[in-house]
């Protein structure tokens, strides 16, 4: 009788803690088994394949007439390292292990148990914490009601569907979706935080951003805080100039009364605004501007000085050419009433200078527009002048306009073959993200017709960076260095040229945007679909959703405090730091206290020197560079760019002022500081 043929029995599939049946793949051993060994300084992978089919051998023998659980496995995984003598690999895969059951019960936490492990994508618990606070879809009850998955599902599909409006059949649409949510899941791109929250809901406001128009008279004044007082409720934030009004003391009404000025306004403003919750989760951010030939711009620029007043607004003067000539030459210049146009006195320019830097020094307000640089870029001079700017600064915008932005994050662009950025996947990102954007500018619900109107006249977006220090940290450039600025330049140009170019062939498709006649882009014969199209934008949370380094900032420190969302406090150790400092093997718990400490780790000498090199932080840096990235980014932004210098707390008032000249110099389009400790509940704190 001839003997059967016994198939060798197979482990084909494993249990999820879900309770899913997932295929079973010995490789997720090996990577587990060698990542573990790797922190201990182990570099045999082909060791960690060998342990692996020890693996393999157990479950074999133990789970012959049933599945292994994932805990099973890993229990396995312990097992062998012990007993094959890698006490020190086993200990760390432990650790590993014990952290991870951490992490998900805190993400149970958070998300509830059903919504603890699947539809979360590679969201850190931080971001997980923050998306369920703020962004992710409630019920009635006040329980989750989406996935951070089906968060992205929902923003992907709403945005797709203005490509029905152009005539694309549905699969076309489908397939837009798809694009998009890739896109968004794979954390290549995000967009503002009004998109992310509002998209495909009832509140369908989705622009992070609209500029008012404030004119001297009271009908204005109060319809533009009604309209601010909405816009903020569904998530946005407004930008306005106030030189306009006239100032206070001024004749009303033909000496009926007199006026109280732009400063008792801006009080009214502020007041009503801190009632009224962006969301209903934090207050609303805005930008206060004022002309420096206003009569009333001294009290303007000493409005925060006792930092208990304007807490909802960030101020910056509108400084002009003139008045940045007047103070290189100590000389006086005119102050004119908006009313009537006229001079009605003069002041020292180095005066108001020394007050604007001295505010600057003591609260980091006010920043600095440089209205003539901002006016002389407008691609769209023939509509009228900029005035003011989002409450960030990135997005200078005409009264009435409104601005969609979203940003790249460069973490995802790295060639680490080649050391270089991924540009062809750059390219095809870049691609996706205006017509995402521009799609936006047609699902956005408006508050107003006339901010319809205005918007998508000029169909103004601003897709923007961040992940830019961390760019520079895995290109192993120091960001004070020449050779950061040239890849800056390289970026910015890449982005920019790519980003014209997707608007040019929309504007083929869909028609060039109304204003786009006497434009500078019709006279350089260049059709386009979108006005403007880069901004740099501070991206806040969102950076924390795509676990990036802020915009074009350097990291503000390795290890610090960031309060988020009013008050809550997230300790951060810098990722690539803690990486580079384990594979080198510097890394102790001992070290990463003493950073925390200082933020910095320039002082540190058991730190390799090319590694302190690459690793600066903004107060490492001197204001000079910051100011020469700036700069240098600023070359390809059609927009703006908000960035911040930040000082230690130790700068002079004089470092300030050097630094605003300077900006002025490299033609900036504005300038903010910030020195460490002007406010007691400032955002990012180092050390205790």
């Amino acid at each position: 009788m001839a003997q059967e043929n016994v198939q060798p029995f197979e482990i084909k599939s494993v249990i999820k803690r879900d309770k899913r049946i997932v295929e079973f793949n010995i490789n997720k051993i090996v990577d587990a088994i060698f990542r573990a060994a790797e922190t201990v300084g182990g570099k045999d992978r082909e060791l960690a394949k060998q342990l692996s089919e020890d693996v393999l051998d157990y479950l074999k023998l133990y789970y012959k007439n049933k599945i292994p659980t994932v805990e099973n496995v890993q229990d396995l995984v312990e097992k062998v390292l012990i007993e094959k003598g890698h006490a020190k690999t086993a200990k760390a895969y432990i650790l590993h292990r014990h952290k991870r059951n951490e992490e998900r019960r805190r993400r149970v936490f958070i998300l509830g148990e059903d919504r603890s492990d699947e539809g979360n994508l590679s969201f850190s618990e931080q971001a997980l914490k923050i998306l369920e606070r703020r962004y992710l879809l409630k019920d009635e009850t006040g329980n989750l009601a989406e996935t951070p998955e089906e968060m992205l599902r929902r923003v992907a599909v709403n945005i797709a569907q203005a490509d029905k409006m152009y005539g694309n059949h549905d699969q076309h649409v489908v397939e837009t979706t798809d694009t998009f949510y890739k896109m968004m899941a794979d954390l290549r791109f995000l967009p503002n935080s009004p998109t992310l929250m509002n998209a495909g809901t009832k509140v369908q406001q989705l622009s992070s951003c609209f500029v008012l128009p404030v004119n001297d008279e009271m009908e204005s004044i109060f319809g533009t805080l009604l309209d601010a007082s909405i816009i903020h409720q569904r998530g946005s934030g407004t930008g306005f100039s106030f030189s306009r009004l006239r100032p206070k003391g001024d004749m009303v009404k033909r000496n009926v009364g007199i006026a109280s000025g732009p400063l008792s306004f801006m009080g009214v403003f502020d007041a009503a605004l801190e009632v009224i919750k962006q969301g209903g989760v934090r207050p609303g951010a805005n930008m206060a501007v004022l002309r420096v030939d206003h009569p009333d711009i001294v009290r303007f620029i000493e409005s925060k000085r006792g930092q208990k007043s304007l807490n909802n607004f960030n101020i910056s003067v509108a400084v002009t050419d003139r008045f940045m000539r007047a103070v290189e030459a100590d000389k006086e210049y005119f102050i004119t009433n908006p009313r009537t146009q006229k001079h009605v006195g003069k002041l020292r320019a180095r005066d108001v200078f020394a007050m604007i830097t001295q505010n600057a020094w003591k609260t980091g307000d006010p920043g600095l527009i440089f209205i003539d640089e901002v006016n002389r870029k407008h691609p769209a001079k023939h509509l009228g002048e900029i005035e003011t700017t989002n409450q960030c600064g990135e997005a200078p915008l005409l009264p009435n306009e409104g601005c969609v932005l979203g940003s790249l994050n460069l973490n995802k662009f790295i060639d680490h073959v080649r050391n270089d950025i991924a540009w062809d996947l750059l390219r095809e990102t870049v691609r996706d993200a205006v017509h995402f954007l521009d799609n936006v500018i047609d699902m956005n619900q408006y508050p107003k017709p006339i901010i319809e109107k205005e918007t998508k006249n000029s169909r103004k977006f601003g897709l923007g960076i961040m992940g830019f220090a961390d760019m520079l940290i895995k290109l192993n450039l120091k960001y004070d260095s020449e050779a950061a600025l040239e890849k800056a330049e390289q970026l910015m140009s890449f982005i920019k040229s790519t980003a014209y170019d997707a608007s040019t062939e929309l504007a083929k498709l869909r028609g060039s945007c109304p204003a786009w006649p006497g434009s500078d882009h019709e006279k350089n014969g260049r059709e386009m679909r979108n006005i403007s199209c880069i901004s740099i934008a501070p991206t806040g949370t969102i950076s924390i959703l795509a676990n990036a380094s802020s915009g074009c900032e350097p990291l503000f420190a390795l290890s610090y405090h960031k309060t988020v969302l009013g008050d809550s406090e997230l300790v951060y150790l810098d990722k690539n730091f803690e990486r580079i400092a384990k594979e080198r093997g510097f890394y102790s718990p001992d070290l990463i206290r003493r950073i925390a400490q200082r933020g910095s780790v320039q002082s540190f000498k058991e730190v390799p020197k090319d590694v302190r090199d690459i690793f600066v932080t903004s107060q490492d840096i001197d204001p000079e560079w910051h100011i020469k990235m700036q700069a240098t980014l600023q070359h390809h932004v059609d927009n703006s760019i908000s960035k911040t210098i930040n000082f230690p707390r130790t700068a002079a008032i004089k470092d300030v002022e050097n630094s605003y000249m300077l900006a002025w110099k490299a033609k900036c389009k504005g300038i903010t500081i910030y020195r460490d400790g002007s406010y007691e509940e400032q955002v990012i704190n180092i050390g205790e």
